[in-house]
């Protein structure tokens, strides 16, 4: 794995990886948003119980760390797969809504 990798190089292994499988046809703006609201809620579900305090240590643990890792990329998986098919570019749009924030709620 490199240290640097591109958003639309990741972007470009999700597809092969897709077609390589033929997932294409289920990979519909629906699919991949319910698919990526499901993945948001199983890394919730590592905070649900947490106290502040535990929910700020968790990636001390091994394990949990794992767990944290693990959903944060399919989170981001899916998001990037929906950037695809609905062709937004995912830094621009970012970069975009932190300048309306700025805008928005300026710093005092």
């Amino acid at each position: 794995m490199s240290d640097d990798l591109t958003v639309p190089e990741l972007q470009r292994r999700l597809a092969e990886f897709a077609a390589a499988r033929s997932w294409q046809p289920f990979h519909t703006p629906k699919n991949l948003a319910s698919a990526l609201n499901v993945e948001a809620g199983e890394l919730l579900e590592i905070f649900q119980w947490l106290t502040p305090e535990q929910s700020a240590a968790v990636m001390a643990d091994g394990t949990t760390a794992h767990q944290v890792r693990d959903e944060v990329a399919d989170v981001l998986a899916y998001l990037l797969q929906l950037c695809t098919v609905l062709e937004v570019d995912p830094l621009r749009a970012l970069a975009e809504k932190i300048e309306r924030n700025e805008r928005r709620f300026p710093a005092a």
